[in-house]
């Protein structure tokens, strides 16, 4: 079990908020480190493992334009992964990997292109006024190394943007109550 996933799950569990997965790359990776987690049911809705591009525009909403234009492999569509998957599941948080785990190149992007994304409560976060947030990694390995490295930036940005939103009396009970942060 991940620390992150771990520390994921306890505070989206304090704030009482739930959480959505969206995954290409990663195959459910993501969903199986959350839910590696004890008590991750009380916070983890559930996931979609979109793994064909069209799977990206009918499950989770991606503009159909956007992928014909730049492929599956780009921060928009992370972002509308996310998003996506936070609306079809009914979660206030929702995450996206999406990416080039190996071992050829994909729509023009080199092996180790990844975005990973989040989008959470509107004014959540630093990122957009709808409170999502991407970041592009570049990542070396093989492709096992590759997706882990993405389970572990996605669930590492979520967590950062989780923190961000607490208030100090917020983290002080959690401390508190969890032995510290």
């Amino acid at each position: 079990m991940s620390s992150t996933a771990a520390d994921v799950v306890r505070l989206l569990t304090v704030k009482g908020e739930t959480l959505a997965v969206a995954e290409s790359l990663t195959g459910g990776m993501v969903a199986a480190a959350l839910t590696a987690v004890p008590g991750a049911s009380k916070a983890f809705r559930g996931s979609v493992t979109a793994y064909a591009t069209e799977l990206k525009r009918e499950l989770l909403g991606v503009d159909g334009e956007l992928l014909a234009a730049r492929g599956a492999v780009d921060p928009q569509v992370a972002a509308q992964m996310a998003a996506g998957v936070r609306t079809a599941l009914g979660a206030d948080w929702g995450i996206a990997t999406t990416g080039v785990a190996g071992p050829d190149p994909q729509d023009g992007q080199a092996v180790g292109t990844v975005f990973v994304a989040v989008a959470g409560p509107s004014g959540a976060g630093q990122g957009c006024a709808d409170g999502g947030k991407v970041e592009a990694l570049r990542l070396n390995g093989d492709r096992a190394e590759i997706r882990m490295e993405s389970v572990r930036s996605v669930l590492a940005l979520l967590l950062r943007e989780l923190a961000s939103e607490q208030t100090g009396n917020e983290r002080a009970q959690d401390t508190e109550r969890n032995g510290g942060f």
